[in-house]
């Protein structure tokens, strides 16, 4: 292979690569195999990887032409800063998680050579598990097209030509013929087509843009084809795996791009397809959500059947209750039981708990028995009560066992332990995950591990992978539907913890830490023994929407009746240019009920050093302003912040408001 500057390459090879450092070393291994017969050049565009690819290439891979940006400039602008440097008569976009055949490239040429009508082509790209990657023939998204693969007909009918046209699964895989699209893993395209038609579209970020070059194109009149001669491998998505981009967000802009920008629609059309895209992904992102409420509809189910069984046993068939009692009898004894469950902490992070669903149903058992002794319309239905309780009680147990034995991969396992990730790489955090390891198993199973970066993903330590690193580890939690998450011993400031606290809000997840010294905790948390070294839990107060509610509700019940009876006063008879602290904090209070302050809070002098999370608002008072503020450094200031947004609660504000009147009182009497 050779980069001189005469002959003109063959081709040149532009692959884009972000966080995907060992993947993209197998990919050039393969790929300079493939091209050792060639004049060919490879460019390497870097997104601002953290994962040491760029002193990877350098150091393993010298010949190859490096460009190291500073920023994710996104799929499309990177690859058009190699295309303006590209030499060769052929181009090919490759993706870095992909394998190259050795014969792939000279394949491809000799199909360029044969067929001069050809633009643009692919080979055929497999997944791993040897099955074609359906994304690398397609169709343009016409709005039937459309259609068919957002409502889902495509999927249901694959070998239909009239439902399947948007991957073409009609075609058969192994036979070579034209096509609308192709792939941007694997995009081959003759000099001439780029000389004509430019590079990738950059208002594309990391999707549509290989839709858009296609279109252009085949509007310009040349073919696309699929080669069904040669192949690729293609992992697909490690990239978005390995980031902490919305993955699915960026699919669906670019494809209201793509219908805005090259389609020849009505507004009717477009806004069909705009609402279609909207809807298809308002269903990837509610698959979640529904995963996290399926338990309450399968409790809910599960009681309602267990109440109609009793009511047969009782008065031998169904319906046998008298007419007022329908339905209201079948809401009630729902909501009770998922009252009892949840007191129970069946939906929490031990949502597949026996023990928890089962003292759920003694505790709903009850609270029901309770009801029919009290309302005397109701006691036809003891009877049923105690029946129904008996049966939810093996029920709706037995559910969670059988979930949890039918998916031992997808959730929290009796057996096998809660999943489970652990933070950091240092030692100490390595002696905690061989402790963990010792025990019965019963308790976590580790799903993998966290590093602070990305450069030791797809390494093994101690027998546990390193899957994710604290940025992405959202999407790691999502994936991998952890439970539990363990931060090692001096890995993570309190700021950072809190921060990766903020980033997975709502995902449910129970966060705890392992402290060197007990010292490091300060409030109230429970305490979990791991052979000697104690788990706390970890909670952000601040972040919970009771307590954020709860502090607004004071906030104003406080305030109102100081801007009633204080502030008219203040207003008139203190001094407006030099007011003293009470008056500044009276000539506040009109802020706080607009909700620009609060009564307590951060100090707002110190903006610029807290920690990027939520830490509430600026407070006309706060642990930082009862102190000296004038001879406090920076990292007690934010010690002081994060303290207050870990062990928030109403009483603790009503302590500190306590605290800077007497303060205040005190204060003025000394002068």
């Amino acid at each position: 292979m050779s980069h001189g500057i005469d002959p003109v390459p063959d081709i040149s090879v532009v692959i884009v690569s972000y966080n995907v450092r060992d993947l993209l070393e197998n990919c050039l291994h393969s790929l300079t195999s493939a091209l050792e017969e060639l004049e060919a050049e490879i460019f390497v565009v870097d997104n601002n990887s953290d994962d040491g690819t760029v002193d990877m290439v350098r150091q393993r891979f010298p010949g190859i032409l490096l460009i190291a940006n500073d920023e994710n400039m996104g799929f499309a602008r990177a690859n058009n800063l190699a295309l303006a440097r590209a030499r060769g008569r052929t181009l090919l976009l490759l993706n870095p998680d992909t394998l190259v055949q050795e014969d792939t490239i000279t394949s491809m040429l000799r199909f360029f050579d044969e067929n001069e009508d050809v633009g643009m082509a692919t080979c055929k790209i497999i997944k791993p598990d040897g099955t074609l990657e359906p994304g690398c023939r397609r169709s343009f998204p016409s709005p039937w097209v459309s259609f068919t693969k957002l409502a889902g007909l495509s999927t249901l009918f694959p070998h239909s030509r009239l439902f399947a046209r948007y991957n073409l699964t009609y075609l058969n895989e192994d036979e070579t013929y034209e096509v609308d699209a192709i792939s941007g893993s694997f995009m081959h395209l003759r000099r001439e087509v780029y000389d004509e038609i430019g590079g990738l579209d950059e208002s594309y970020f990391m999707y549509g843009e290989d839709l858009d070059w296609c279109y252009r194109t085949q509007k310009a009149g040349w073919k696309l084809y699929y080669v069904h001669s040669t192949k690729i491998v293609h992992y697909g998505g490690e990239s978005t795996k390995r980031s902490s981009i919305d993955a699915t967000a960026e699919f669906y802009r670019a494809m209201q791009v793509f219908a805005k920008n090259n389609l020849q629609l009505s507004r009717f059309s477009r806004s069909i397809i705009t609402i279609g895209i909207w809807l298809r992904e308002a269903l990837s992102r509610s698959r979640y959500a529904l995963s996290r409420f399926w338990p309450l509809f399968a409790d809910a189910l599960t009681t309602v059947l267990a109440m109609m069984a009793a009511e047969c046993i009782r008065f031998g068939g169904l319906f046998r209750f008298p007419d007022y009692a329908y339905p209201t009898v079948y809401f009630a004894v729902v909501a009770v039981m998922w009252t009892g469950l949840l007191i129970a902490g069946a939906y929490t992070r031990e949502r597949f708990s026996i023990v928890r669903s089962a003292l759920g149903v003694l505790l709903a058992f009850l609270i029901l028995s309770s009801l029919t002794f009290f309302f005397k319309d109701w006691q036809f239905s003891r009877i049923v009560v105690l029946i129904a309780g008996g049966l939810n009680l093996l029920l709706i147990p037995g559910r969670r066992i059988l979930s949890s034995l039918l998916f031992p991969g997808q959730q929290e396992h009796p057996v096998t332990g809660r999943r489970t990730l652990l933070v950091g790489l240092n030692e100490l955090t390595l002696d905690v995950l061989r402790r963990l390891k010792r025990l019965d198993g019963q308790t976590y199973h580790i799903v993998g591990l966290i590093d602070l970066n990305r450069k030791r993903i797809g390494e093994v330590v101690e027998g546990s992978e390193v899957i994710g690193s604290v940025e992405n580890i959202g999407k790691v939690i999502t994936e991998n539907r952890v439970t539990d998450v363990i931060i090692g011993p001096d890995v993570l400031s309190y700021a950072d913890i809190l921060g990766m606290i903020s980033r997975t809000r709502g995902m449910h997840v129970h966060y705890r830490i392992v402290p060197r010294t007990m010292e490091f905790i300060v409030g109230k948390t429970s305490v979990d023994q791991l052979s000697s070294v104690p788990l706390l839990d970890f909670e952000y107060n601040l972040m919970k929407t009771s307590n954020r509610a709860g502090k607004r509700l004071v906030d104003i019940a406080l305030s109102l009746p100081g801007i009633l009876l204080l502030y008219p006063f203040v207003s008139l008879l203190s001094d407006r240019a030099h007011p003293g602290p009470v008056a500044q904090m009276i000539r506040l209070l009109p802020a706080v009920l607009r909700g620009r302050y609060s009564l307590v809070g951060y100090d707002p002098d110190h903006t610029d050093i807290l920690p990027d999370v939520y830490v509430g608002r600026p407070g006309l008072t706060g642990l930082t302003q009862l102190r000296d503020r004038a001879h406090l450094t920076q990292d007690e200031i934010l010690a002081s912040t994060i303290q207050y947004v870990r062990n928030y609660s109403i009483f603790l504000d009503i302590e500190i408001l306590i605290r800077a009147v007497v303060f205040l009182v005190l204060k003025r009497n000394r002068k």
